[in-house]
């Protein structure tokens, strides 16, 4: 039998590139200092009993070769699923308490950070080794492609490698470490359900039918090189929505390709950084029309308070607003609070990791 032992696993935030790589482009991502834990110990039969304080609830099920799913997103049971596809041997059940302080439902990866600590947390339990990016791969394998959901690798890679990540989805996953801003940020949550379905009929299939549209006219055109000052050349094939929707993503490609350029200098200008979220936050409200009021009033007084930048955080239609605050960032937060919303004081933060060493009785 097994001493108690925890696991965490980060919780994201996405700097540069929001409903960019579905269409084939890259993102900026930084692991953020809210975690999810997961405290577990082996029992002496084939029972997994879960405990989930937070949300008051409770799960079990018995170990078998294929665990039979009761729900779609049934993670617990698919990540074991695809480690036994792998060979993975589960003698014995477990106990597992889990517990966050990563805001739910509001565009911060909660899921995707219970996917990736779960899963290091099975592979350390039963001493089954994995690469942190063979770990990214199967939560997002255990969270999408199982489930047959929409949906990219950035929260999986960035729970599971931390700091600030750079990451190419296609024609191959491709996922660089960059060097993380110092200071802190502001995390503020606008307790405002997101409209995941309606900002994706937007903006996803806006986007993709005004490609579709370009290439019919032009194959030649590819989103990655396109220059954005040659986009009116295709102002006639589209809708106006769909030419707004055009103009941002080539402007957001560009942004992120600068503040890559900027990360990897030895000291990042952080008003440059803070310039950059300032701009991107304009496409996302503007073009892509992702924010919502209460979000805008949030970071409008954030950057009263002193903060340099800030811009909402995923898919948008509500959720989650961060803003960079290397100084003044109690002031940012009350800020925040004021304006509605739950603010949180972060900074960028490690990937997933064993809080307590696995020992043995």
């Amino acid at each position: 039998m097994s001493l108690p032992f925890i696991v965490s696993a980060p919780g994201r935030i996405c700097l540069f590139g929001e409903h960019q790589d579905y269409l084939g482009l890259p993102v900026i991502a930084a692991a953020i200092s809210l975690r999810l834990q997961i405290e577990g110990q082996l029992r002496s039969d084939r029972q997994v009993q879960l405990t989930m304080p937070d949300i008051h609830h409770t799960e079990s099920f018995n170990l078998q070769s294929e665990i039979p799913y009761g729900r779609q997103r049934d993670y617990y049971k698919s990540v074991l699923n695809l480690l036994q596809r792998q060979g993975a041997v589960f003698p014995q059940g477990f106990d597992a308490r889990i517990s966050s302080t990563i805001p739910i439902n509001a565009g911060t990866s909660s899921s995707s950070a219970l996917v990736v600590a779960w899963a290091y947390y099975l592979t350390q339990l039963i001493d089954f080794p994995l690469s942190i990016h063979q770990l990214a791969d199967l939560a997002y394998r255990a969270e999408v492609e199982e489930f047959g959901e929409p949906g990219g690798r950035m929260d999986q890679t960035s729970s599971a490698v931390g700091q600030v990540i750079y990451l190419e989805s296609q024609p191959v996953p491709k996922v660089e470490t960059l060097k993380p801003i110092a200071g802190t940020f502001v995390l503020g949550d606008s307790q405002q359900a997101k409209d995941t379905l309606g900002v994706l009929k937007h903006v996803k299939y806006g986007m993709l039918e005004a490609i579709r549209k370009i290439k019919a006219a032009d194959p030649s055109f590819s989103l990655p090189t396109y220059p954005a000052r040659e986009a009116d050349r295709y102002q006639s094939l589209l809708t106006p929505d769909e030419f707004i929707l055009l103009k941002g993503n080539l402007s957001d490609r560009d942004i992120l390709r600068e503040a890559k350029d900027l990360l990897a200098r030895p000291e990042p200008d952080p008003k440059q950084f803070g310039d950059l979220l300032n701009r991107h936050q304009y496409n996302l409200r503007e073009a892509k029309r992702i924010s919502t009021a209460k979000i805008d009033r949030m970071i409008d007084v954030a950057l009263e308070a002193g903060a340099l930048g800030a811009k909402i955080n995923g898919s948008g239609g509500g959720g989650c607003m961060f803003a960079y605050a290397p100084t003044h960032a109690e002031a940012v937060a009350e800020a925040i609070e004021r304006a509605g919303g739950k603010s949180y004081i972060i900074t960028i933060d490690e990937g997933v990791r064993t809080e307590t060493q696995l020992a043995q009785v």
